[in-house]
């Protein structure tokens, strides 16, 4: 979800009005989501390299992850939508990962939709971690596979994405599901995520429905 700042930059207003903007637009592309029967939807809130901006904007962003899981937590569960999150919680504010472990909690029978969110998330540190497990449980070199990592990873038992959408006018992954996305589509989208809406995201749709996946084949 990417361009918040920039977004607010060109309108001449604070960057917490880009990131809270964002935040509407998020709540709008999750209820589509949801209607056009999307399974899965994993968003990337908030990245380990993000801690590299000034401190202002860092606990601005914690304070609206805050009440941003207040305001929407009721609205998931009564709209069947379960919530995890994805990254080195172990890593955030005591205060930040008890909101985000309720949030999962509350929200955990919800049938209707998966809503990962990356949140202190590095697809490089992914892998780290998932090798450091498969190591500390003892499996032989020779055992190891892709299932056995795919399964170490803070997605198992998710499937791997159809479809990565990159806002903001980027053409790369910037450590997103690096393992994950081996054979997803990319749909890249010229505009700043606050502008980003649901007719976009079926557009982008649309798009993916009209490819052929080989899968190398």
């Amino acid at each position: 979800m990417d361009g918040n700042r920039r977004w607010a930059r060109a309108q001449g207003r604070d960057e917490l009005d880009g990131h809270t903007a964002g935040t509407e637009t998020l709540r709008g592309v999750i209820t589509r989501a949801a209607e056009l029967g999307i399974a899965h939807l994993t968003v990337y809130a908030f990245s380990r390299e993000n801690w590299g901006r000034d401190d202002r904007e860092v606990n601005q962003l914690f304070a609206l992850l805050a009440q941003t899981i207040e305001r929407e937590t009721a609205t998931l569960v009564s709209n069947g939508i379960a919530v995890d999150f994805l990254g080195r919680l172990d890593e955030l504010p005591e205060e930040a990962a008890q909101r985000i472990q309720r949030a999962c909690d509350a929200t955990a029978a919800g049938s209707a939709m998966q809503l990962h969110v990356a949140f202190n998330y590095g697809g490089r540190t992914e892998l780290v971690d998932a090798v450091r497990t498969i190591v500390r449980s003892g499996i032989s070199a020779e055992k190891v596979d892709e299932e056995t990592i795919s399964g170490a990873l803070y997605t198992s038992g998710v499937p791997d994405p159809d479809l990565l959408i990159r806002t903001g006018g980027e053409e790369r992954l910037s450590n997103f599901l690096l393992w994950q996305t081996a054979y997803t589509e990319l749909v890249t989208w010229p505009g700043l995520w606050p502008d980003f809406s649901g007719a976009d995201l079926e557009s982008a749709m649309r798009a993916y429905a009209a490819r052929t996946r080989r899968f190398g084949r």
